[in-house]
C-alpha cells in the first residue's frame, strides 16, 4: 500500500499529478481524511481529485452557468457553498430571483444571495456519493487551477428528479478521469509608488464616492489591490483594528441583536448572508456560525491583518470589517445589514468605531 507521500512523488506531468487509480486508492487508504486534505497532500487540485471518480460517483457536466442557475430553482431547497482557503460560507434556501448576463449573474433570493463571474466556471461535475443508506448529491464547479468556485448540495427536501434531469441535460461527452489544470500565478504584485499628488487624488476620489461599487473603479484607476488601497488611505477612511475584534464583533452582533452582512468569495463567486446571527462556536482555530440556514467557518489563525474601512455613499458612509491573510488577500468582509437607499445602522457603526485600534509605533 502506497502512502500519500509516495503516491504524490510518482513521476507525472506537472499539471496532471498522480493517476486516477492512485488518487482513488489514497481515498480508500485514508477513509477519515477530508478530501481537500487528501488532494493537498497528493499535490493536486480538488478538481483533479473529483475528476478521478468520473464513471464511478462523478459525472462531468458542461459548466453552462446561466442555464444551470436558471434551472436550480426547480430543485427546491438546497445548500449553496462558496469558500476560499480560510473561510467557508453555507446557505440553505432556494435559487430564486436569478438574473443572468453574458459575463456574470446574480442570485437575489430570500436566503441565497450570490454574485457570479462566468469566466472562472471552467469545470463542472455532478457528484453522487453513497452515505449509509442514502446518497449525497451535489453540483461542483472549479476554475482553471482546479480551485472550487461554487457548490450546490442537495438537501432531504430537494427534488431529485429535477436534479437528474438537469444533470442529464448538461452531461459532457468527455467523461475522462483526468483533468489538465493551469497552476495559479504565485507572483506577488508590488504596490505602485504613489506620489503625494496621487495620494491626494486617491483621497479625493474616495471621499467623492456615492456608491460602494465605485470603489473598484478607484482601484483600477491607481492599479491598486484592495489591501494596498486601505493601507494607502488615511485613517479617516481605513484603520487597522486588533485581531480579537472579529470575535468581539460577532459576539456583540448576537448579544445586541445586530443583523449583519457576511461576504465570502471564491475565484468566481461572492456569497452573502444578510440577517441576524445566533449560534457562535469556537472549535480549535475555527470560529463558526451555526445557525439553521447559515453556517460560516473561519480560520482565525489565517488572519494577518484586520481593518475597519469607511466608504461614502449617497446615504452616508458605510463601515466594513475586512480580514486579510499573510499574502494580503481578502478572506472575509462584514457590514451591518442595510439595503441601498438606507443609512447605516447606528448600532453597527457604534460597534465598529468602538473596536480597539492597532497602536502605531511611536516615531523614533
Amino acid at each position: 500500500m502506497n502512502t500519500i507521500a509516495e503516491i504524490s512523488e510518482q513521476p507525472s506531468m506537472p499539471t496532471m499529478g498522480p493517476s486516477p487509480e492512485a488518487i482513488r486508492q489514497a481515498r480508500i487508504d485514508n477513509p477519515k481524511m477530508r478530501e481537500r486534505e487528501i488532494a493537498s497532500q497528493l499535490g493536486i487540485s480538488e478538481a483533479q481529485f473529483v475528476a478521478a471518480w468520473c464513471g464511478i460517483t462523478t459525472t462531468r457536466i458542461e459548466p453552462r452557468v446561466n442555464e444551470i442557475l436558471s434551472s436550480l430553482e426547480a430543485l427546491g431547497e438546497v445548500m449553496a457553498l462558496t469558500r476560499n482557503e480560510s473561510a467557508v460560507h453555507e446557505k440553505i434556501g432556494v435559487y430564486d430571483k436569478v438574473r443572468t448576463s453574458e459575463r456574470g449573474a446574480i442570485v437575489l433570493g430570500e436566503d441565497i444571495d450570490l454574485r457570479i463571474f462566468h469566466k472562472a466556471w471552467l469545470h463542472g461535475f455532478c457528484v453522487e456519493k453513497p452515505d449509509g443508506e442514502s446518497i449525497k448529491r451535489s453540483l461542483q464547479f472549479f476554475n482553471e487551477a482546479g480551485v472550487a468556485v461554487h457548490k450546490v448540495h442537495l438537501r432531504p427536501a430537494s427534488d431529485v428528479d429535477a436534479f437528474d434531469r438537469l444533470v442529464a441535460s448538461l452531461k459532457s461527452d468527455d467523461q475522462s478521469q483526468s483533468i489538465t489544470i493551469v497552476p495559479p500565478e504565485t507572483e506577488v504584485i508590488a504596490a505602485p509608488v504613489l506620489s503625494t499628488a496621487d495620494i491626494a487624488d486617491l483621497r479625493e476620489r474616495w471621499a467623492a464616492m456615492t456608491d460602494v461599487h465605485q470603489f473598484m473603479g478607484i482601484l483600477r484607476k491607481f492599479s491598486l489591490t484592495r489591501h494596498q488601497a486601505v493601507t494607502a488611505i488615511d485613517d479617516a477612511f481605513a484603520w487597522r483594528i486588533e485581531a480579537d475584534s472579529l470575535v468581539a464583533m460577532l459576539n456583540l452582533a448576537v448579544s445586541e441583536e445586530i443583523p449583519i452582512m457576511c461576504f465570502i468569495s471564491s475565484p468566481g463567486c461572492v456569497q452573502i448572508h444578510s440577517g441576524p446571527i445566533h449560534d457562535i462556536k469556537t472549535m480549535g482555530p475555527w470560529i463558526n456560525i451555526l445557525d439553521p440556514k447559515f453556517h460560516m467557518h473561519l480560520r482565525l489563525d489565517h488572519i494577518h491583518e484586520l481593518w475597519a474601512v469607511r466608504k461614502p455613499t449617497k446615504d452616508g458612509h458605510v463601515t466594513s470589517m475586512e480580514a486579510y491573510d499573510r499574502n494580503h488577500q481578502l478572506i472575509i468582509q462584514f457590514f451591518g445589514k442595510r439595503h441601498e437607499g438606507e443609512v447605516e445602522r447606528d448600532d453597527w457603526r457604534l460597534v465598529m468605531e468602538s473596536l480597539p485600534k492597532v497602536r502605531q509605533p511611536a516615531p523614533a
